[in-house]
């Protein structure tokens, strides 16, 4: 996964390099530089649409499960919560706590939405980190991979749960956050 994304990345900066050197200066102080810049990337965007979408859906909708295999929409905001807790803690090098924590715990949408902007601010000091602070490695789930691999991990986590908080939204004819009008477009 982290190479394919990787390879993205890698594909999408192709046009820079026909640009004017002095063109191509203004996007790269713009654009993403380091890995952990690039994962950064990857995770503020995604983050915010499921914090928006958690703040968003009704609280009779928390309940919702739209087949009785998968989690209702408030286990959904729970878990993304506690996976996020358990990733940034690897990534700092902190002991994580148990990914299953706050669904557990957790069970109004007050509580849920709460949960999730601690997780994100947990997170945002993670992404501050260096580079070079994230080539420790870790045990994720049984397998040796750098800080810098979790924060990815965290981030491609996320997008994977944003897609099921759409479908859900979806199926209560709802807007997600992704899909509305941006402002000043």
């Amino acid at each position: 996964m982290l190479t394919r994304c990787l390879l993205v990345l890698s594909v999408a900066a192709l046009p820079a390099v026909a640009q004017t050197p002095a063109k191509a200066a203004a996007q790269k102080s713009a654009s993403p530089s380091t890995g952990v810049d690039m994962a950064r990337s990857l995770f503020r965007p995604v983050s915010g649409y499921i914090t928006q979408a958690a703040a968003d859906v009704p609280e009779t909708m928390y309940s919702f499960r739209p087949t009785p295999d998968v989690r209702t929409f408030g286990e959904l905001i729970g878990h993304i919560a506690g996976s996020q807790r358990l990733y940034c803690a690897l990534a700092l090098g902190e002991k994580p706590p148990a990914e299953d924590a706050v669904e557990k715990s957790a069970k109004t949408k007050a509580a849920l939405v709460q949960a999730l902007k601690e997780s994100n601010d947990y997170c945002t000091r993670a992404y501050q980190q260096t580079d070079a602070a994230t080539t420790g490695m870790v045990d994720l789930f049984g397998e040796q991979r750098s800080k810098l691999f979790a924060l990815y991990q965290n981030a491609t986590h996320d997008s994977e749960h944003y897609g099921n908080i759409v479908t859900y939204m979806r199926i209560n004819k709802m807007v997600p956050p992704s899909s509305r009008p941006r402002s000043g477009s």
